[in-house]
């Protein structure tokens, strides 16, 4: 059963079990009217609809009363009819006074009496879910669900069969069906039809990239998240890291449809903390143009505010967006910073407390496929309840790169470079031992700057060398703490380097 049809079940029984006033969140009133007319016949109510600018009509449109257009006259209209009926009134929260609230609260008080050949409900049917507190007690809110991955089928074939049939077997070419399917995932039932159509006019298919690029505006348009390019290299462009990479690879696969019918959850995410400039956050970016998959930032400070519940709700509304684009990826930059006073003695009168627990409930509870890369610098600030097994697939520990892994960082940087070049990569790297990767990646311009300089030259090995030599690394001017970081990663997080990990295994019997 689909998030759709429970809500069409639960509305049915609110229907039978005489509740007088429901109010329906959602944006798509098409489809939704269609589903109470449904629910109605079930629960054996006449449905009739109003809206102020077409009055009172029946449910296949024609009208019934159509100079009935004032609300407070519709709410005399519904208190005097005698027969069994639902009234779907349309934005009604928008004529909202003193006097409509009044009568609706009225209305729906009386209705509890009226005999069952007489009973009559009402749903407000608006996109706000504000709910007045007048109302708090007398209605009944259902927030109902965007469409399933199956209804996006179902609206994909349908698309499809309209088509000539010169075209249709041409439209979803193989292997690009299920993932025009998942790319539509958090639209509407209408967004989608018309992302199909519109893809099929300008590419003669189905193109699930195209498809995807109007989750865009459902970011934009709730303005509590930020959709943020991905590195276009793809895990190419992170330097070493081969086990968290390795990682992350295996996870990929848990996405598609043979996952599901196998009964393998989806993956919940990862944690990344170690050494700032090593590679966290290059790696969330990295990771969803490697799965091809939306990448969006959730910046928790800047949803807080001084208001007592505001800012739980503001994350709360950040994680149900997520939820409604996914698949995608989430990213959880500094969390360590944006929950710092949930549990220590910053004292921000809870709001950190209610930013955590809003968070940590919906990763336990989350249903969508949102696949969440939190960073963190200094893990020793984050909440215990955060780390625990369960709200994150694995913990990694970014350590600084070792040579190797320093070359890897230098040669991704130089393909960045558009002049031709002949550096010497073991040079540079033994040159930058204790650097981290940011460190090593901004030595590359600087050098730039000085061949520029020097008759706009290719850069040399030398120029990198010298541009290495003026940086003081973050290995030393922080070094007491990054010792601290790596006393607590021992037996608490996975090393995130092969290298580092065969380093701190030395004398052990393991096989890692």
């Amino acid at each position: 059963m689909t998030p759709s049809q429970k809500t069409n079940a639960d509305l049915t029984a609110l229907l039978k079990a005489r509740n007088t006033c429901i109010w329906i969140v959602t944006r798509e009133e098409v489809r939704v009217e269609r589903a109470i007319i449904e629910a109605a016949g079930a629960a054996n109510f006449e449905t009739k609809f109003w809206d102020c600018a077409t009055g009172l009509t029946k449910s296949d449109g024609s009208p019934e009363i159509a100079q009935l257009v004032d609300p407070q006259a519709i709410l005399n209209r519904i208190r005097d009819d005698k027969t069994r009926g639902l009234y779907v009134l349309r934005d009604l929260h928008r004529w909202f006074d003193p006097i409509v609230l009044r009568g609706l609260r009225s209305l729906a008080r009386g209705l509890q009496s009226a005999p069952r050949n007489e009973a009559r409900a009402i749903i407000v049917l608006t996109p706000s879910s504000e709910v007045p507190p007048e109302l708090a007690g007398h209605v009944t809110v259902i927030d109902y669900p965007l469409p399933a991955r199956q209804e996006i089928a179902d609206i994909l074939d349908s698309v499809i069969a309209a088509l000539p049939d010169e075209l249709r077997l041409t439209a979803a070419p193989n292997g690009t069906r299920e993932a025009a399917i998942d790319a539509a995932v958090g639209l509407t039932a209408e967004e989608a039809a018309n992302c199909y159509a519109k893809s099929l006019v300008t590419c003669r298919k189905i193109d699930p990239g195209q498809v995807a690029s109007e989750k865009r505006r459902v970011i934009a348009r709730e303005k509590v998240l930020t959709w943020y390019d991905p590195d276009p290299r793809g895990l190419d462009a992170v330097g070493g890291l081969d086990i968290l990479k390795a990682w992350l690879a295996s996870r990929r696969s848990a996405f598609g449809e043979r996952a599901r019918a196998y009964g393998l959850p989806a993956p919940k995410g990862c944690l990344l903390v170690g050494i700032p400039g090593c590679g966290k956050s290059l790696t969330a970016k990295a990771v969803a143009t490697a799965w091809g998959m939306p990448l969006l930032r959730l910046d928790l400070g800047a949803l807080k505010s001084k208001f007592v519940g505001e800012s739980e709700g503001n994350i709360r509304k950040a994680l149900a967006v997520a939820e409604t684009v996914s698949p995608c990826i989430l990213w959880l930059d500094e969390i360590e910073k944006a929950l710092a006073g949930a549990t220590g003695p910053q004292g921000d009168g809870g709001v950190s407390a209610d930013a955590l627990g809003a968070v940590l409930s919906w990763m336990q509870e989350r249903q969508g496929s949102v696949f969440v890369v939190a960073t963190a610098n200094d893990v020793r600030n984050l909440p215990p309840e955060l780390l625990r097994k369960g709200r994150f697939d694995e913990l990694f520990f970014v350590d600084l790169p070792t040579e190797d892994e320093r070359c890897a960082i230098l040669s991704a940087s130089l393909d960045q470079v558009k002049q031709p070049h002949q550096i010497g990569l073991t040079t540079v790297a033994r040159a930058t031992q204790n650097f981290t990767g940011a460190e090593i990646a901004a030595i590359v311009p600087d050098a730039m700057f000085a061949a520029f300089a020097d008759g706009e030259r290719g850069i040399t090995t030398e120029d990198l060398v010298r541009a290495a030599l003026a940086v003081v690394p973050l290995a030393e001017t922080a070094k007491d703490k990054i010792e601290e970081l790596r006393a607590w990663a021992k037996g608490r997080a996975r090393y995130a380097s092969k290298v580092v990990v065969e380093t701190q295994r030395q004398g052990r019997d393991l096989d890692i």
